[in-house]
């Protein structure tokens, strides 16, 4: 038997009807007969076939019990099966439908109509198995790559949290410690069923994955106070103590723009509440005692804790002992004394804790956006009008729609992924975060010290995406994030920077990004100027064509305008 033909049974009491039908079909069709429904499935423990013909009027088990048993197996249910009858009856047919028949053929045979309806069965069911093979494969491909950027996405939002947490000299690993601490806080806290009933309403994973965002508000306190080793006066540290507000604020401005409105609700509590106490001396709210949410009243245990164990710009580190002990002196003050007596009680489980990724499958399939996340957070610190990145992504596409059709950039740009080269130009900009906050909104031109400033962050968003390299299986990924970052402030004539390349030695990501950015920046408002209209702006892109652009793309870019104008 070849393996290449189709294998077809045919089911009948009469044997001349078994003889016509293998006739017919066996020279395209290898083909099997049998006279009862019994002896079928004796067969079938021993063939697979692609099709059965059953005839319905059968002594002993009939065909409509022999469907009805073939499609209770899984092992069978997908088989195809065509009733065979003399009888002309619409009832009959209707009832073989209903049990899962595919087709009727009357007997006695016509040889030519037998052989067409069985081919086109036979060829339905082959593009029904490739159609299934390919959505399995497309189901598969489009699981794996979602997983792959999800991981990179978490390893960015870990690593952009931590270089945060640097601006102000925080020990690296606060972010991985604190998440840690607060799921060993919240399993210790149902192991004793302690607030269990507001626990178990809560997606845990996405809770502690929220944390990292509980001091994004530091992106908007200036170096100068972040960063001073001795005590803040009071004027820095009412400053100090607005980036839980100014977390917020970024926080909700976020949360306009993502559908990942749980993590988000989770990160905007984190960020206001992990200051408030438990006497209403806290801030910024002077909650107090079970006013303050539970996931509050957590982290600020847990940040007291880290912060205590870990060196900082105004004092060294304290031992875990003495740590307890401060933490333990603010039972019933500064801490929620139920939760204070089972973090000091089993404070080796913190003491020992070794800091370890959360596993995959915990939490990367529950969080979304979160280069967003990023993104808006550096949109919102450095004044960039809302529907920033949102804008960027249909330019981008546009342009590259555009090139793709351009025999001079369709080989290349063809071989991108587009969804993952739209959303790696997410990060273009992800070094501002080192930039100090008054160089970012300063209202007017630039000094030549604070310009140099703006060019690193070039620099240290290459640095950003390095270690988020590090950090994940799939690096290919990363590739046009790393293009984009670095080089989309070279210009064409060699005078950009942070390189000074010149012409095609610019990577294609950066040529394209150089033009993008360039007509949102000029069609927005910015901390130094008004927008210009889509027609001046277009009109400077074109001035620019040979010098600061690739004219090439430029020429696109014109082709498009009237698209980039609607989006505008």
């Amino acid at each position: 038997m070849s393996n290449s033909r189709e294998v077809i049974i045919i089911v009948d009491d009469d044997a001349t009807n078994l003889t016509v039908g293998k006739s017919t079909l066996s020279e395209k069709y290898d083909v099997f007969t049998t006279s009862s429904g019994e002896k079928l499935f004796s067969l079938l423990d021993r063939i697979s076939p692609d099709l059965i013909l059953l005839d319905i009027r059968m002594p002993g088990m009939d065909g409509y019990e022999v469907i009805e048993r073939l499609k209770r197996s899984a092992k069978t249910e997908h088989i195809p099966v065509i009733f065979l009858t003399s009888r002309i009856d619409p009832g009959s047919e209707v009832k073989g439908l209903n049990l899962g028949a595919v087709d009727y053929i009357t007997k006695p045979f016509s040889r030519e109509l037998l052989l067409k309806r069985i081919d086109l069965h036979i060829l339905f069911e082959k593009q029904k198995k490739e159609l299934l093979k390919h959505t399995i494969s497309l189901e598969y491909e489009v699981d794996r790559k979602t997983r792959t950027v999800l991981e990179l996405q978490t390893t960015i939002l870990k690593t952009v949290a931590e270089l945060v947490e640097c601006r102000d000299n925080i020990t690296g690993g606060h972010i991985e410690r604190t998440e840690q601490y607060l799921r060993i806080l919240i399993d210790l806290l149902l192991e004793h069923g302690v607030y269990t009933e507001e626990i178990s309403a809560w997606d845990i994973d996405l809770l502690v994955m929220s944390c990292q965002l509980h001091d994004v508000g530091k992106i908007s306190i200036k170096d100068s106070i972040l960063m001073k080793p001795g005590k803040l006066t009071v004027e820095e540290c009412s400053e100090m103590k607005k980036h839980t507000t100014y977390g917020v604020d970024i926080i909700r401005r976020i949360e306009e723009g993502t559908s990942e409105n749980a993590f988000m609700s989770y990160a905007e509590i984190m960020a206001g509440t992990h200051h408030e106490r438990w006497d209403g001396a806290g801030y910024p709210s002077g909650l107090k005692g079970e006013e303050i949410p539970l996931p509050g009243r957590l982290m600020a245990i847990i940040d007291v804790y880290d912060a205590l164990t870990n060196d900082r710009p105004y004092k060294k580190a304290f031992t875990h002992e003495r740590a307890l002990e401060i933490i333990r002196d603010g039972l019933g003050t500064k801490f929620d004394p139920v939760l204070c007596e089972i973090f000091v009680t089993h404070g080796d489980e913190f003491k020992n804790m070794v800091v370890k990724e959360i596993p995959p499958g915990e939490a990367l399939s529950k969080l979304g956006p979160t280069m967003e996340v990023i993104s808006n957070a550096l949109g919102v610190r450095s004044g960039t009008v809302p529907g920033h990145l949102e804008r960027m992504r249909r330019y981008l596409e546009i342009l590259y729609d555009a090139m793709v059709q351009h025999e001079s950039f369709r080989q290349v740009v063809s071989s991108w992924d587009k969804e993952v080269f739209l959303l790696s130009a997410q990060l273009h900009d992800v070094g501002k975060i080192a930039v100090a906050d008054h160089i970012l909104t300063k209202p007017y031109e630039l000094s030549d010290e604070e310009f140099e400033d703006i060019i690193y962050h070039v620099e240290f968003g290459l640095k950003v995406i390095q270690e988020v390299k590090e950090s994940v299986e799939d690096r290919s990924i990363l590739h046009h994030a790393e293009m984009l970052v670095g080089y989309h402030h070279e210009k064409w004539d060699g005078t950009g920077y942070p390189r000074g390349l010149k012409g095609k030695r610019i990577p294609l990501q950066g040529r394209i990004m150089a033009i993008v950015d360039v007509y949102d920046a000029l069609t927005t408002d910015r901390p130094h100027r008004k927008k210009m209209s889509h027609e001046e702006a277009v009109a400077a892109i074109k001035k620019g064509s040979g010098t600061q652009f690739d004219p090439e793309i430029v020429k696109l870019f014109v082709a498009s305008e009237e698209e980039f104008k609607k989006v505008f």
